[in-house]
């Protein structure tokens, strides 16, 4: 399983790329078309029209890191017919769409968070 620290983000493609690009092409869309830092540490995943294949574009302790992935059958279930030209997921859900899993089908718990105290102050006024 893939695991990545809450401050790694994930933005992934809502339309087919031109995997024939490599890491200045695929930075130049990162840059240009979606306007996101490129250096940042953040995850850029692509994938091709056919759908069998992936790349997955990261800056990392100096330089740029494209991970390749081809399916031998199958497709990926990308998520298509976004109004922006990426959209953003976790983790849990790249892991699932670098498996073949169609994640727009997957029924999720909520996800608990701890509440927030905006004053601790407050919270001891709150239990007198």
């Amino acid at each position: 399983m893939l695991s990545l620290p809450l401050s790694v983000r994930i933005w992934v493609a809502s339309a087919p790329v031109d995997l024939r690009k490599g890491f200045d092409g695929l930075a130049a869309i990162v840059q240009n078309d979606w306007r996101q830092d490129l250096y940042a540490g953040h995850l850029f995943v692509f994938f091709n029209k056919a759908g069998n294949r992936c790349k997955v574009l990261f800056w990392d302790r100096g330089g740029l890191i494209v991970y390749f992935k081809r399916l031998e059958q199958g497709k990926f279930r990308v998520v298509r017919g976004a109004t922006s030209p990426h959209v953003e997921v976790d983790g849990t859900a790249l892991t699932m769409l670098l498996d073949g899993i169609d994640i727009s089908r997957v029924k999720r718990s909520k996800v608990w968070s701890p509440p927030r105290m905006t004053n601790p102050d407050e919270k001891d006024r709150q239990d007198r």
